[in-house]
């Protein structure tokens, strides 16, 4: 593959880890300590319509600025009222313009559970989504080996964490489904031409397990793109772009409910 945005993402993320130093035992301990999280995979499951998981995103590397001035709590209340089943907070801070605050600003102001949306390369990336508030983990099949894959969903629920393992085909698939992920994303985005590809998510959607909750990540525009999705067999939609861009962000979640 050509290198990619993820690649230069992922190499600042790893430089970060390596330096990071903090002895990771206590922090699991604390980890381990905390109240139950509210639930992120249960929310969607239970939905008893397409659940939509509504993102705070301040910019992307492939779009840039998209509603940088944002206020995370106020658009967290804004898609709880307007139906949203979760929120997604981007929390890197060099290229999507998020941060620790943003997650925790945006769950205090809600009773949605929250999933860290970042580029987790470490264990200590994943304690430390959960020692911020969060409920859930994002890991990324194509960041990871699949051995780093498996271990860090095992961590992330020996800490209380769901956790959203995203893909993009077929092998990254069965690395998921070894790792044991029960929570299944499909980034309908190519990491090569940015371009979004909605017959690979409807492909996918056939073949990832009915034990999974699936989700469609990315690209989704409205209602006709959700509908789609659905109809292809998606329990959940993770939008961003669409929602941060929105001069009604409740209506446009409505519009993806259906």
């Amino acid at each position: 593959m050509s290198a990619t945005y993820l690649d230069a993402i992922l190499d600042h993320h790893r430089a970060a880890a390596a330096a990071d130093d903090r002895a990771i035992e206590p922090l699991i301990e604390q980890a381990r300590s905390l109240p139950p999280t509210r639930g992120f995979r249960s929310a969607l499951a239970s939905a008893d319509h397409l659940a939509v998981i509504s993102e705070v995103k301040r910019r992307s590397p492939s779009k840039g600025d998209l509603n940088i001035g944002l206020d995370p709590a106020e658009l967290a209340a804004t898609y709880e009222r307007g139906g949203a089943s979760c929120l997604s907070v981007l929390t890197d801070v060099d290229h999507f313009g998020g941060s620790v605050e943003d997650l925790r600003s945006a769950r205090a102001a809600c009773s949605l559970p929250v999933i860290r949306k970042d580029f987790t390369v470490s264990a200590l990336d994943i304690v430390d989504a959960r020692l911020m508030g969060a409920d859930c983990v994002l890991l990324i099949a194509a960041a990871l080996t699949p051995d780093e894959l498996a271990g860090f969903h095992r961590l992330a629920v020996d800490v209380g964490l769901d956790v959203l393992v995203e893909i993009h085909d077929e092998r990254e698939l069965e690395h998921a489904l070894a790792a044991e992920a029960t929570l299944v994303g499909v980034n309908q985005r190519d990491l090569v031409t940015f371009q979004v590809d909605h017959e690979r998510a409807v492909r996918m959607a056939g073949v990832i397990p009915d034990h999974a909750v699936k989700v469609a990540e990315s690209g989704v525009r409205g209602g006709d793109d959700a509908r789609m999705l659905e109809a292809a067999g998606y329990d959940a939609v993770l939008v961003g772009e669409t929602l941060v861009t929105s001069g009604d962000p409740a209506a446009a979640i409505a519009d993806l409910i259906g």
